[in-house]
């Protein structure tokens, strides 16, 4: 099936006042990725419209790590408040730094400004995120009795200010665009409390994977139970969407992630879709180009490409029932503008009509130009199919 695609293409970051090129036509032929689209909801926002398949006019666009360093805003209150964790507790802080890309941007996504381990003190898993260092767990857990003293996650009692924050930001952003939460999975979350912090080559997580898998099954399950009943708290205080980050997922071979990763992420979004079926789940994997088929399998309403894969290639491999996100690579952010515009363009037109969120295949890198991120979303919002 091909379908016509008009995008407008914007040279540079300039005013709206200012004279704008005309669209080129795009023909584009992409076998089995266009469903018949429904009529769009004009109360929802567009994210949301899309990723249900509905019409909509262009696809929507947000950014992984949309908030943060490449700012100069961001930089401006690090400076003020040097721990992450205050600025990521904090529910004024937690909500002016989400509305900093919306005030300037105007993204169809608005992300809770959080960590995927902002839970763990809940779960008492001490730990801190050290500037120039990253994640760092305080006890590293290797044994069942580690497991054992793992708590069960209760949001509304452990991170209220996520509640708060995500009522605020919905009334904020005034359903102009989708407020987006997200969690992280539960094979990334364990890789962090069993490596002890990030990894290189995952080697303490695999040993426990491989000598003593019961152990990390129950340190998998209570992770599982607990993220599922973060998503509903995220959804029940405004969050339209949630992502699920399972970074690390991909360090594993795919038959072990058949046994450690995908029956958690089904179990989440199984839990999920009983309190909240209307919730559109996000899946994202950084390197997941072997695991597509596999990712899809989760049950999420769209799964996230990065940059890796060729998004008709993925396209093709998952389905055309399955929504996609992403996939530019963040490096093309330091490019010319006509660059930027040209791999956007690449990327809308082999994603096809529908069900695409455009976004970068993996989160904005420190020192982007702010005014090519300002382009990007200038071009991403000047597309029409």
């Amino acid at each position: 099936m091909s379908c016509i695609c008009s995008i407008s293409s914007i040279s540079s970051f300039s005013s709206p006042r200012k004279s704008v090129s005309k669209p080129p036509i795009f023909q584009c032929s992409l076998p089995g990725t266009v469903v018949e689209p429904k009529t769009a909801s004009v109360a929802e926002p567009l994210l949301l419209n899309a990723v249900r398949g509905e019409d909509v006019e262009r696809p929507p666009v947000w950014l992984m790590r949309q908030a943060g360093r490449y700012m100069k805003s961001y930089q401006i209150i690090c400076e003020k408040y040097p721990s992450f964790r205050e600025r990521s507790e904090n529910v004024d802080l937690v909500v002016e730094i989400s509305l900093q890309p919306w005030n300037v941007f105007k993204p169809d996504g608005v992300i809770l400004f959080s960590d995927i381990l902002t839970p763990l003190s809940g779960m008492n898993i001490p730990f801190d995120i050290v500037k120039g260092k990253g994640p760092v767990i305080f006890n590293p857990l290797r044994t069942a009795a580690d497991v054992d003293q793992v708590r069960e996650f209760f949001p509304e009692e452990s991170v209220p200010y996520v509640g708060e924050s995500l009522t605020i930001l919905r009334k904020e952003v005034d359903n102009k665009a989708a407020v987006l939460g997200f969690v992280g999975a539960p094979f990334t979350l364990a890789s962090y409390v069993v490596e002890g912090g990030s990894s290189k080559h995952f080697s303490k997580i695999k040993r426990l994977a491989f000598s003593q898998p019961k152990v990390l099954h129950a340190l998998l399950q209570k992770f599982a139970i607990s993220m599922a009943k973060y998503i509903q708290y995220q959804a029940d205080n405004g969050a339209q969407a949630v992502q699920i980050f399972d970074s690390w997922a991909t360090e594993l071979s795919p038959v072990d992630f058949e046994e450690f990763s995908l029956p958690y992420l089904k179990q989440i979004v199984d839990t999920v879709r009983r309190t909240h079926p209307n919730l559109p789940l996000i899946l994202y994997a950084s390197g997941s180009g072997g695991l597509l088929e596999r990712l899809a399998l989760t049950g999420v309403d769209v799964v996230s490409l990065d940059w890796t894969v060729d998004m008709a290639e993925g396209r093709r491999r998952l389905g055309p029932d399955m929504a996609v996100q992403g996939n530019v690579d963040p490096g093309v952010l330091f490019g010319s503008k006509d660059f930027i515009t040209n791999r956007i363009n690449d990327v809308v037109r082999k994603a096809g009509k529908g069900k695409h969120i455009l976004n970068l295949g993996h989160g904005i890198v420190v020192g982007t130009p702010e005014e090519n991120v300002a382009h990007f979303f200038e071009v991403a919002k000047g597309i029409r199919y």
